[in-house]
């Protein structure tokens, strides 16, 4: 069991390319990871990485065995899977992860009730905005609200959000309220925006009589954490273009004020995504049922007011 460890560390580095994310990534210490890396190169005779200052880089050596040791890893995990299945008592441990205020609102707060219905699954939570690579994080689930470009995963649809352009009364009682999209493009108007590195919302689409049309949007500052952006909305500072689910308590208390109703956004599609081989997995499907079924039921609740 021990060597398996040490491969299953060692395919980690390879991934995310150092022993401290390596390590955190499977809950140990980047000593802990060090000695399973050198007990696995003597083990070998061969040296597996190349070390420098900020990274592990495999060598040709390494190279080679990633190859073979990540269809082992996934070999052992496809064949709990099956025993699973089997046996009719799902087990193991799930990697998932969720945009911030989606996962704050909607997924974290189901982690422990399905975990309280299945006592032998374990879920790990990764909660960014910033586009999770699926495959290189080795996530089982992520939940997305948009398109699936990858076509190499699967998509299961959980179901299609409205999305409204929001700002404070404050805001548009200093800048006056947008009549037409053309005002949001002419930099009259502040837009908030969600970026990161990758990030590709540098425009927003609405409906127009025309059909769908991309509008290029500008604002002074931007986030790569959504409920930042929100708070900036709050503060007076912006329009922000957002589900509606997320900001319904605020539309509610007039805090925030939807705008051009005319045109809104196009709606935004909430979906779990994960590799084709997964669904294979038991406790994957148990997962997708469970929080399919709760995130449509809390989103029509938090859109009903209850």
């Amino acid at each position: 069991m021990a060597y398996l460890d040490n491969i299953a560390v060692f395919v980690r580095v390879v991934e995310l390319g150092n022993l401290s994310a390596a390590g955190r990534d499977m809950r140990i210490s980047p000593a802990v990871a060090s000695n399973r890396i050198k007990e696995l190169e003597k083990h070998l005779g061969v040296r597996l990485f190349n070390r420098t200052t900020r990274q592990l880089m495999p060598t040709e050596q390494g190279t080679v065995f990633y190859t073979g040791a990540k269809q082992v890893l996934e070999a052992i995990v496809e064949a709990e899977a099956a025993v699973s299945a089997l046996s009719g008592q799902p087990r193991g441990s799930i990697r998932v992860t969720a945009p911030l205020g989606l996962g704050r609102r909607l997924i974290a707060s189901g982690i422990p009730d399905f975990h309280d219905k299945y006592p032998d699954i374990e879920v790990r939570l990764r909660l960014s905005d910033h586009n999770v690579d699926i495959m290189k994080e080795g996530i089982d689930v992520a939940f997305r609200l948009g398109l699936l470009e990858d076509s190499s995963l699967r998509m299961r649809g959980i179901m299609e959000c409205e999305r409204v352009l929001v700002a404070a009364p404050k805001y548009l009682d200093a800048r006056g309220e947008p009549t037409d999209p053309s005002e949001l493009i002419s930099r009259k108007h502040d837009c908030l925006m969600l970026r990161f590195p990758g990030s590709k919302e540098y425009f927003w689409t609405l409906n127009t009589p025309a059909g769908p049309m991309k509008f290029e949007v500008h604002g002074p500052f931007d986030s790569d954490d959504g409920d930042v952006i929100t708070g900036w909305a709050l503060a007076g500072r912006g329009i922000i273009n957002k589900p509606r689910f997320e900001v319904e308590p605020f539309i509610r208390d007039q805090r925030l004020k939807v705008i051009l109703t005319g045109t809104p956004p196009t709606p935004v599609q909430f979906a779990a995504v994960y590799p084709h081989k997964k669904f294979q997995d038991p406790k994957v499907r148990l997962l997708l049922d469970f929080m399919a079924e709760r995130c449509q039921r809390l989103i029509k609740d938090l859109l009903a007011g209850r």
